[in-house]
């Protein structure tokens, strides 16, 4: 069983910065990516960003380029998502994903094998 759990959503205003941090646990975990997607009210959960485990290689969704950054931790299986210059079309339930079998892309939730629970983002104009 693997658990991903999320933390460092809150309230900000906007032009703010806030850092998510997602830690994964497991047995026999064997990780090839882990990835940022968020959901706003009564849309889909979309891509945010995605970091490849061998290679450090990562992908950004156009919306988000130049404001936020995926890294990885030094603690075993830790991704952070420092999120600056945020908006409030940033505004979202963010959601860590993680890939433990080789997957050809990164950007469709479909290619995921565990999520976390969710942390809420609420950027006020």
């Amino acid at each position: 069983q693997v658990q991903l759990v999320e933390s460092g959503g809150g309230l900000v205003q906007a032009g703010g910065s806030l850092r998510l941090s997602c830690a994964a646990s497991g047995r026999s975990l064997r990780m090839y990516a882990m990835g940022w997607f968020r959901q706003a009210p009564g849309n889909e959960r979309e891509f945010v960003a995605a970091l490849k485990w061998f290679g450090g290689g990562t992908n950004y969704a156009d919306s988000v380029k130049g404001r936020f950054t995926i890294s990885r931790g030094n603690v075993r299986n830790t991704v952070y998502l420092q999120m600056n210059g945020l908006k409030p079309e940033d505004t979202a339930v963010y959601y860590c994903a993680a890939q433990t079998t080789p997957r050809a892309g990164y950007t469709r939730t479909a290619l995921y094998d565990y999520w976390g629970q969710g942390t809420q983002v609420t950027v006020s104009s």
